[in-house]
């Protein structure tokens, strides 16, 4: 099991953000208050779990939280500044709009750029290691791929259904083919040369 708290008394909230690394669509992020002494022995890291284990835990965790809240900014908010600003924007949205106000922010990584008052901690691979941490991990990812999904009704040619936007071969390929959508972040790296695609794994999708 996940360690519960990194505090002794302060309301926690963890946050953690999903397709930071994508070709297209939004960034992610959520932010999730659980309850004193609570458990789940299924709560990881998204990225270690199956989609199947992700959905079932999305129920979970937003049954059970005292408080979460899911938030996101386009790929028109990623060109205009950058992807590890936009990712910091999308969890501070995401906090300002829990129903309670926390006392100290878990963040996933190694750095952040706080828009609140809280006072927060990085921690390196905390979503595999704090169970709030874990939860927002889940939430941002499950809920960044259903939006994907739906994207896909719109452009089924780029397989978003499968990649979810990460930079799988058949992306890359379907984008020289048939160009950019509105969704597609303009200021990343888009087209990759034919020979550097054979090399490409297409099993990229759990990846944050």
């Amino acid at each position: 099991m996940l360690q519960q708290r990194y505090t002794a008394d302060k309301i926690e909230c963890g946050c953690d953000e999903a397709g930071r690394g994508c070709l297209a669509g939004p960034v992610y992020a959520a932010a999730v208050v659980l309850p004193d002494g609570y458990e789940n022995d299924m709560l990881n890291d998204s990225k270690k779990l199956t989609a199947r284990q992700r959905n079932v835990l999305r129920l979970q965790i937003e049954n059970d939280a005292v408080a979460w809240a899911v938030a996101w900014v386009e790929s028109e908010g990623i060109d205009a500044t950058n992807i590890l600003r936009a990712s910091f924007h999308a969890m501070n949205m995401a906090v300002s709009q829990l129903s309670l106000r926390p006392q100290m922010l878990l963040i996933d990584g190694n750095r952040f750029y706080n828009e609140t008052d809280l006072p927060y901690q990085c921690i390196v691979k905390g979503d595999g290691k704090m169970m709030s941490i874990a939860a927002a991990s889940i939430l941002a990812k499950t809920h960044r791929d259903e939006r994907m999904e739906r994207l896909n009704e719109e452009y089924p040619v780029y397989g978003w259904s499968k990649n979810k936007g990460y930079p799988t071969r058949d992306h890359y390929l379907a984008i020289e083919q048939y160009g950019i959508t509105p969704y597609h972040r303009k200021s990343f790296k888009l087209y990759r040369q034919l020979d550097f695609l054979h090399e490409l794994s297409d099993d990229n999708t759990n990846n944050n």
